[in-house]
């Protein structure tokens, strides 16, 4: 019986969880449509976001272009099919590899960082003053930052697949002496904008999912001070797996239109 009950303790905790969240990004996409529009701390939350996560993100995609060149060549080199490297890293890392990966990073980089820091401001009491104040904490802080992570995502998942490739590129100079310019020859020749497109528009998800996320954790937070490493933790964890299932459902979505 204790099992049963806390099963369903469980079932019932996360769907009332589920509705929050789904209450919550409704809120958002209601107040993202009325004025004022705070452009100001958007742009400045779009520039804090991808000026944190560049060199994270470039580093990380340099090792996944090094690494997977490097174990995927010695198994093609016994087909004789060294050749079909730059194509087939490029279609990888742009379709799946670097949007999934990237995104990864930036829920715990930034999903984490927006949980602690809106929980910490509810904690304190921070977000109560401003509503006193007469200003909208939910526009101020919510809405610019599920903006920017939804605009800047995509960005740095180009920048990541760019340094993933540039990584491939080495590795296949070092071993195989190939030209930078034959390389990306050989990767834009065989790349399509079904390749493209669908990677692109599912990177916009992901970062909705990561602002979404962090900002519901940290805006709902709550039990003192301990809630605020509930929320940064629990918001990294729970992005992770919609991630997931986001990618999931593009994978699937894809899979259908290009049957169709």
């Amino acid at each position: 019986m204790k099992v049963i009950d806390k099963i369903l303790q469980t079932s019932k905790k996360f769907l009332e969880e589920t509705g929050e969240l789904a209450y919550f990004s409704a809120r958002f996409f209601k107040e993202a449509t009325k004025r004022p529009f705070e452009f100001k701390e958007f742009l400045r939350q779009c520039y804090n976001m991808g000026n944190s996560s560049l060199l994270l993100v470039g580093v990380t995609g340099f090792i996944i272009g090094l690494v997977f060149t490097l174990q995927s060549r010695p198994t093609l080199q016994e087909f004789g099919a060294v050749s079909w490297i730059p194509s087939m890293v490029g279609i990888s890392i742009i379709r799946e590899i670097g949007p999934i990966i990237t995104a990864l990073i930036c829920a715990g980089r930034i999903g984490s960082g927006i949980g602690a820091e809106l929980g910490s401001m509810r904690v304190t009491e921070q977000i109560d003053a401003m509503e006193v104040s007469g200003t909208n904490p939910f526009k101020y802080l919510v809405v610019t930052r599920i903006m920017a992570t939804t605009l800047m995502l995509p960005i740095l998942v180009f920048f990541g697949d760019a340094i993933a490739i540039y990584g491939s590129f080495l590795v296949e100079n070092i071993k195989g002496d190939v030209s930078i310019l034959l390389y990306f020859n050989e990767v834009f020749k065989h790349l399509e904008f079904g390749d493209i497109i669908p990677a692109t528009i599912k990177s916009f998800f992901f970062g909705f999912a990561i602002g979404l996320v962090g900002c519901f954790k940290g805006f709902t937070c709550k039990k003192g001070t301990a809630g605020v490493g509930i929320a940064a933790n629990s918001a990294v964890v729970y992005t992770s797996m919609l991630l997931f299932i986001i990618d999931f459902i593009a994978v699937f979505l894809t899979d259908i239109f290009y049957d169709l």
